[in-house]
């Protein structure tokens, strides 16, 4: 079985770098590499060049369309039996490949996701942002989760299809704003099977400060309301979470200010559940620091995705603008 890894990259030089040497570490070794510069103005084509001696590393450069598109150039030209699609600020462990060759023997996958994780490298920013995004107690509790809820939509950050699907069902046909569901969803409406690889993890850096987590997250809860356009039935009761919590919160702010009584009680709730959030990433991290700021993170996360969600489902839901 042979691997074509699919990186899109845009002014990340030194994230290409700390991926690139980790994929120099994999036990099964029947793989390429095609990094797709999405017209950076910091290039990394030298980074990438410095690497032909190691791995079998193949650089392209090509105008911005955006991580969508840009993967499809990937794609037409890529000669591996599955295409693998890592985001440029992942770290591959070194048995990740062969994680997936023998999970892929034994369980015939047409397209297949995997979990992320923090690396023990990470800050403890990095690592709090993990915890809000992979937690039971926020939404990211569905992401490359064994008990995902309805169908399994794997994320681009870590993604992979096999050569007939390219061939048969194409590429993505939306470059940003939820591509990588969309396109899971078309696998899945054309007869493929789709599923996770528990053991395919990725130490996934998402974003370095709470500010660019906050425009992330803003842009995910936009997304969500792109997909619903494209398939109603895929908008779930989970996803109105972050926007009901984002409304009480606001909410409890106003009742502060107006109604102490019932104000008190909605603090004693919204203290309650961050005081859960806060042991289970103790629990989890061994980190105070990280449990205090996985409080924040989990805060932002919810409130940005839902303030996202608001926007984009009055604008282009109730007042149906495009």
């Amino acid at each position: 079985m042979f691997f074509s890894i699919i990186i899109p990259l845009y002014n990340r030089p030194q994230e290409i770098d700390e991926l690139l040497h980790s994929l120099t570490k994999q036990t099964y070794l029947q793989f390429e590499v095609l990094v797709i510069e999405d017209g950076s103005k910091n290039d990394a084509k030298a980074i990438v060049e410095s690497y032909r001696n190691q791995l079998d590393v193949h650089y392209f450069f090509k105008e911005n369309e955006g991580q969508g598109f840009t993967r499809n150039y990937g794609f037409e030209r890529a000669k591996g039996d599955y295409f693998i699609i890592f985001d440029s600020d992942c770290l591959i462990p070194s048995n990740y490949l062969e994680e997936v060759k023998n999970y892929l023997y034994d369980h015939h996958l047409d397209a297949y996701g995997g979990p992320d994780a923090a690396h023990e490298s990470f800050t403890p920013v990095q690592k709090a942002i993990s915890y809000a995004m992979t937690s039971p107690f926020t939404t990211g509790g569905i992401r490359g989760n064994k008990k995902h809820i309805g169908q399994f939509h794997p994320r681009s950050f870590n993604m992979g299809v096999s050569r007939t699907v390219w061939e048969k069902v194409g590429g993505f046909i939306l470059t940003r704003l939820g591509e990588d569901i969309e396109y899971s969803i078309r696998i899945h409406e054309s007869g493929f099977k789709i599923g996770l690889i528990p053991n395919a993890i990725v130490y996934h850096k998402r974003r370095t400060s709470f500010s660019q987590f906050y425009k992330q997250l803003h842009f995910f809860g936009r997304a969500r309301i792109n997909i619903y356009k494209h398939f109603p039935a895929e908008l779930k009761l989970v996803h109105f979470f972050p926007a009901v919590f984002t409304i009480g919160f606001i909410f409890t702010i106003v009742c502060n200010i107006l109604y102490w009584p019932l104000g008190f009680v909605c603090n004693f709730f919204l203290l309650l559940y961050f005081m859960l959030i806060f042991f289970h990433s103790w629990s989890v991290n061994k980190s105070l620091k990280v449990a205090f700021l996985s409080s924040i993170s989990s805060f932002i996360q919810l409130t940005a995705y839902g303030l996202g969600f608001i926007q984009d489902f009055i604008k282009r839901v109730v007042l149906k603008q495009q």
